[in-house]
């Protein structure tokens, strides 16, 4: 379908400009015909964007015709509506990754956004995405390296610090096979092989501090289940095949659904009877599902397994000893 000719010069660059950006290779005569324009005019405008920084390539062939390839610098871009709002969403959301780019990505929204038409703006200004928690910002340069050692299959070399403390050089430098980098809600964790535990590891990105060189190159293996992302999860579980609780349970609750619902997270709620509803759930040990369950602050009945009721049963002993009166603690004033 004929795009409508525009009547300047940087009018029709822009939509050359767009037509290049959605199809890898455009014969010139089909160019032509979309724009309205002559193949002459066609290999102008070309030679126009070549001279601001687009690197387009000239197809051979009987029909000849031009692709738009890569650069060595970032040349002006062009999005539709969709795009640009879809852009505007994810640099906002960006500050949440952390991936130590908040400010690079706050101008580059600001850029995105003072070219919009107001409707556009009016769009994203509406939108109100906060960041949660203060989770440990990575810096963008170790990121890269970790990727980069992914790409190349190269054994990575690093210190380890325990959560507050510095790293620990009197340690033995840790190895590990990179396979994958991943994001859980704030936090980059690399996911890989350690010869040294014959096992499958996962490392927070903050805590790593790199040694150079990396170390050899490394066959590729299967992350366990095929999919980083499900063993991640799973190990976040306490499991290491599949992404599910290693304990699970079927109990009824003596609330509606609907204030059951609000709080299952990944549990399935189903209704019962009028203030009544089953909850398959889960949790990482037997007293964990018993105190999680608890905070239903709810009458529960427990359908199976029977384990899940010796842990209430050893929950409401330890409840009852804490709930004993305890002796009163005599401080005795300093002496003088």
């Amino acid at each position: 379908m004929p795009i409508a000719a525009s009547t300047t010069t940087s009018g029709r660059l822009l939509s050359l400009l767009s037509l290049l950006q959605v199809r890898r290779d455009w014969p010139g005569v089909l160019l032509a015909e979309r724009l309205g324009v002559s193949e002459r005019t066609v290999r102008r405008d070309v030679d126009r964007l070549r001279e601001i920084g687009y690197v387009v390539h000239a197809v051979k062939g009987p029909d000849g015709g031009y692709r738009l390839e890569a650069g060595s610098r970032m040349p002006p871009l062009l999005f539709d509506e969709d795009q640009a709002v879809a852009l505007a969403v994810a640099l906002r959301m960006a500050v949440g990754t952390g991936a130590g780019i908040e400010e690079a990505a706050a101008r580059a929204l600001a850029t995105v956004r003072q070219v919009m038409p107001s409707r556009l703006r009016r769009r994203i200004d509406a939108l109100e995405i906060e960041p949660t928690g203060r989770d440990p910002q990575v810096d963008t340069g170790l990121l890269l390296r970790l990727s980069d050692a992914i790409r190349a299959c190269e054994e990575l070399r690093f210190d380890y610090r325990s959560p507050g403390r510095p790293p620990d050089t009197s340690h033995p430098v840790r190895r590990v096979q990179p396979h994958h980098l991943l994001v859980r809600p704030g936090r980059w964790y690399l996911v890989g092989w350690s010869p040294d535990r014959e096992d499958w590891r996962t490392y927070r990105a903050d805590r790593m501090t790199l040694r150079v060189p990396n170390g050899p190159r490394f066959t590729p293996r299967q992350v366990p289940g095929g999919d980083a992302a499900t063993f991640l999860a799973a190990r976040f579980k306490g499991s290491d095949t599949t992404n599910t609780w290693p304990c699970r349970a079927e109990v009824i609750l003596d609330l509606p659904l609907a204030e059951v619902a609000p709080h299952a997270g990944d549990d399935t709620a189903e209704e019962v009877g009028p203030a009544r509803t089953r909850l398959l759930t889960g949790s990482w040990s037997w007293a964990s599902l018993a105190a999680k369950l608890a905070r239903y602050d709810t009458e529960v009945e427990v359908v199976g397994p029977p384990a899940l009721r010796e842990a209430f049963a050893e929950l409401s002993s330890r409840a009852s000893r804490a709930a004993r009166t305890a002796k009163p603690t005599v401080i005795s004033p300093p002496m003088a």
